[in-house]
């Protein structure tokens, strides 16, 4: 199944895509819907108003998750070519839903930075609350997948040892364009990033040191992981920070994610206007 959030001239409506179609579900976005215990069945029996699946307005496919958790250093390649240790445990931070933009809507390039990057991700959606999950517990508890690209301030980032600041800026981190189910999305998918149309990252998510399973299993230990949740796995090798000389994305730059499967964000990057 692939559900997707749409904007209407009445707001933001849940939908899930049958071909051409997509029909309202009867819940403000996917988030909602995610909230109701067989959200499955309600999105498969829903028959409400259809629109035109090409001329969607497309959200980020979760507009407001109650929690946004990323993976660092993640891919086992991209840890060997940095020189790196293979991590005992995965690096986690955090991102607000301030930062999330819809898979074709513009990023804006904050003001403040000068050395805003790239991160192509497979982003984890929870679908029901999940706390000390083991394997098969944390595999349940997954109600699909979608593309994501942490776009990251570098100058920021690095200011101090942690992250945060560098990765949540307002409006830089596309996520969509849906939520596709594991038993459509498969295992092992093929991810790219290009900028301009150059590809600058290609990687497999068979890569991944922590996979989805163990990412949800590992941070259900935490805290309670909650419907609507996002967990970002994290990126591979060929970021414009590890380039020599860097490169970074500047305005009219369009940065383009896609995973198989699940399709791509395609968004122009603007200039940050300051009131």
């Amino acid at each position: 199944m692939r559900l997707a959030t749409i904007r209407t001239t009445d707001g933001t409506r849940a939908v899930r895509l049958d071909g051409d179609r997509a029909v309202e579900t009867g819940h403000a976005d996917v988030g909602e819907l995610l909230t109701e215990p067989d959200w499955r069945s309600v999105a498969e029996a829903a028959d409400g108003p259809a629109h035109d699946r090409a001329g969607l307005d497309l959200a980020p496919v979760v507009p407001r998750p109650g929690k946004i958790i990323c993976v660092g250093v993640n891919y086992a390649a991209h840890i060997a070519e940095m020189g790196r240790e293979r991590p005992q445990y995965p690096t986690v931070f955090a991102k607000f839903a301030e930062a999330l933009v819809g898979a074709h809507d513009d990023v804006v390039l904050p003001a403040a930075s000068q050395a805003v990057d790239w991160e192509a991700e497979l982003a984890v959606v929870i679908g029901r609350p999940v706390r000390h999950a083991d394997e098969a517990t944390a595999a349940e508890a997954i109600a699909g997948y979608s593309v994501l690209n942490d776009v990251t301030a570098r100058d920021w980032q690095n200011r101090t040892l942690q992250w945060l600041q560098g990765k949540t800026f307002e409006a830089t981190t596309p996520f969509g364009p849906e939520l596709v189910t594991p038993d459509e999305a498969g295992e092992g998918l093929d991810l790219t990033c290009t900028v301009d149309g150059e590809t600058v990252q290609s990687a497999n998510t068979a890569d991944l040191v922590f996979g989805p399973v163990a990412a949800v299993a590992y941070l259900s230990t935490i805290l309670t992981l909650q419907p609507g949740d996002v967990i970002a796995t994290g990126t591979p090798g060929g970021v414009g920070h590890a380039r020599k000389p860097p490169r970074y994305l500047a305005p009219g730059s369009v940065l383009t994610t896609s995973i198989s499967g699940l399709g791509e964000c395609r968004n122009v990057c603007v200039e940050e206007k300051r009131a």
